[in-house]
């Protein structure tokens, strides 16, 4: 199952002309999770290799407007394309009225917007993972989210499968999905039997806009991947601490307790260009990135490896280069 982060935006609260304020999309496998929805998101999304999917779920962390200014226009082109699938929009408490405004702007759509207020301690249940809701310190009413693979079965042993005489089929399918199966001799064979130790899933953390937080610590604890603000560098901490944002470094001391695999910057103030805050965090946690707008996380299971930043992975192909003949 691929999981990756496209970064649609990676500035703070206003644009700059390299970085596009805060989006970010995770793929996994066929979903497309959107995560913040800022000012030209959707002209982010045409500009990329994903183009604009018709996303189902769309997770707002909070109300500042560098954080939600795009969904009036994505939510009018959803209608201008005369979608009919319905579109669930999550945030915390305060969606509501906040959506009660936007309609004036957007206006009536051709499909139902569903919107769902989250508070922290909830767990959206999905197909193979969830989506934990949890609080950080912005100051406002804000949650963070965090996407958790389930626990996945041990490795398959083909070999020992083999010496217990299983028939390659449908029974070898059912020992790996943890079922018990009969074979035709009246043995019952449980998984155990044929499968290794119990393998931990994925886990992405993204807290939006946040102070340090213990409850993101908690989270991040072994996290593959930790998505954290980094809007101002180390000599304006007292400004971080007067805006509950968080400095570089602070994420970095964050993603050091927490163990996690890779750390990734992002809401950058556009007074920074990337690198300064890159080694400022890099004193401290070795295992960051600064991701700019369109480069992608590979996130792979951890038997086959550790994430990994792909710079310009999700920008669009250009026209194919024609070579000539020989």
């Amino acid at each position: 199952m691929d999981l990756d982060l496209v970064f649609l935006g990676t500035s703070g609260s206003a644009p700059t002309s390299n970085r596009a304020p805060t989006a970010l999309l995770v793929r996994r496998g066929g979903d497309r999770l959107l995560f913040d929805c800022a000012e030209g998101t959707q002209r982010q999304l045409m500009r990329s290799s994903v183009g604009l999917p018709d996303l189902d779920e769309i997770f707002i962390s909070h109300f500042h407007a560098d954080h939600y200014l795009g969904l009036p226009g994505m939510l009018k082109t959803f209608g201008l394309r005369q979608r009919e699938t319905p579109l669930t929009v999550y945030g915390p408490p305060g969606l509501r009225e906040l959506f009660g405004a936007l309609k004036l702007v957007f206006g009536k759509v051709s499909y139902p917007v569903n919107v769902v207020e989250v508070r922290a301690g909830e767990a959206l249940e999905r197909d193979g993972y969830r989506i934990l809701v949890y609080p950080v310190h912005h100051g406002v009413s804000a949650v963070g989210y965090a996407l958790v693979e389930d626990i996945r079965p041990g490795r398959f042993d083909a070999e020992t499968a083999d010496a217990l005489g299983i028939p390659v089929g449908p029974e070898r399918g059912a020992l790996q999905r943890g079922e018990s199966v009969t074979l035709a001799d009246g043995r019952v064979l449980t998984p155990d039997a044929v499968l290794g130790e119990a393998r931990a899933g994925r886990r992405i953390v993204i807290p939006g806009d946040t102070a340090p937080a213990e409850t993101v610590r908690v989270l991040a604890e072994g996290a593959d991947v930790l998505v954290h603000e980094a809007t101002f560098a180390e000599e304006e901490r007292d400004r971080a601490v007067e805006t509950l944002h968080s400095t570089a470094v602070q994420a970095a001391e964050l993603a050091r307790d927490a163990g996690v695999h890779l750390l990734a910057l992002t809401h950058l103030s556009p007074r920074y260009f990337g690198p300064e805050l890159l080694r400022q965090a890099r004193d401290v946690f070795p295992a960051t990135v600064v991701p700019r707008d369109f480069d992608t996380i590979e996130v792979p299971f951890p038997e086959r490896g550790e994430p990994r930043l792909v710079k310009g992975g999700a920008l669009a192909e250009g026209p194919p280069v024609k070579v000539p003949a020989a």
